[in-house]
């Protein structure tokens, strides 16, 4: 038997207009947590200076 769905922030029943949220506060609470990196994927670290490839010159 499956488990029924509830809101991820508050545990409430979903509302259809939200979901999986049972109300705009909620979903707006968890795109919060997204813009200030309180959710993150698990991994090793990355140093900035390797994700930015060197500059190419312009010849055009």
């Amino acid at each position: 038997m499956s488990k029924p769905v509830t809101c991820p922030m508050c545990k409430q029943p979903p509302v259809e207009a939200f979901k999986p949220f049972c109300s705009k506060r909620c979903a707006d609470l968890d795109l919060g947590k997204w813009f200030t990196g309180a959710y993150a994927i698990p991994g090793e670290p990355v140093d900035q200076a390797d994700e930015t490839p060197p500059a190419e010159p312009d010849n055009g």
